[in-house]
């Protein structure tokens, strides 16, 4: 009603000039509110002077009236937060609740696990009362489990060259595994340049000897072949020696042989004339 007054007086001799404008201003919700209260009570009284309430209906529009205000004032108020900036009405922008963010690996996120002091876990190793239920060990990485009777709590603690690195406190075995299968690869990826180095070592160690093996086996077949190149040299001299002084033999048996016939032919003919002067003497 306000507003259709407020336009009937503008449009009368005297108002603003055509030059003017209206402009819109922001008004607070709770003098919307108040206007909005103020039309509906104008247009409650008409209604009273035409037809008179009864007592009962009238408190009933009273309370009903007075619901309807509260809730278009709450209206209204949400409606103007809503639009207005955060940083009109010394109103603080919500802030998220922080939370803590996991120290283990993604996989183990959800398990019951937390990095244990590491004071206090060489302290119980120092007293002795932790049992050990795993082991692992690779190269100067060692990974153990352990087991804590008093508290029913399990400790797996990374080792490097026997100094600690990680120390995990876990409740129950299964966590515990977990985390000992978790630092176990760790280890062993850790470890895989010491076992490449090792089996390098080893593998020139033992090219080493069997180049040293290799050698001494050639220079033995040196010797062999030099040994035997001399024997060869010395058997083809005895051979040339043996072969001269069986010609030389030969030559003093064929000597001997004639010499030998020349005494035989003279004896038979020394044996033939000494035969003659024997008388031939006739059987009777």
């Amino acid at each position: 009603m306000k507003s259709f007054l407020n336009r009937r007086h503008a449009a009368q001799p005297g108002g603003p000039s055509p030059s003017s404008h209206l402009v819109a201003v922001a008004r607070d919700a709770s003098q919307e509110a108040a206007d909005a209260s103020a039309d509906a009570q104008a247009a409650r009284r008409i209604h009273e002077t035409d037809h008179p309430p009864h007592p009962e209906a009238e408190a009933a529009d009273q309370r009903d009236n007075a619901d309807t205000l509260d809730d278009r004032v709450s209206v209204s108020a949400a409606a103007v937060t809503a639009r207005m900036p955060s940083h009109i009405g010394g109103a603080p922008r919500p802030v998220s609740t922080l939370h803590a963010v996991p120290s283990m690996p993604a996989h183990l996120s959800g398990r019951p696990v937390q990095i244990a002091d590491g004071a206090s876990f060489e302290a119980l190793v120092a007293t002795r009362t932790l049992a050990t239920f795993r082991s692992f060990r690779s190269f100067d990485y060692t990974v153990t489990m352990l087991f804590h009777s008093e508290s029913l709590g399990y400790f797996v603690a990374l080792h490097q060259d026997g100094t600690l690195w990680h120390a995990f406190r876990a409740t129950d075995i299964d966590s515990a595994s977990a985390v000992f299968h978790h630092l176990q690869e760790q280890a062993t990826r850790l470890a895989d340049g010491e076992t490449r180095l090792a089996q390098l070592s080893a593998q020139n160690v033992l090219l080493a000897r069997q180049i040293e093996d290799s050698e001494a086996q050639a220079e033995r077949l040196r010797v062999d072949l030099q040994r035997h190149s001399e024997q060869e040299h010395r058997v083809s001299a005895r051979q040339h020696q043996v072969r001269k002084d069986v010609a030389q033999l030969e030559a003093q048996r064929i000597a001997a042989q004639a010499q030998l016939n020349k005494a035989h032919r003279a004896i038979h003919q020394l044996t033939v004339t000494s035969s003659e002067g024997v008388p031939h003497l006739h059987g009777r």
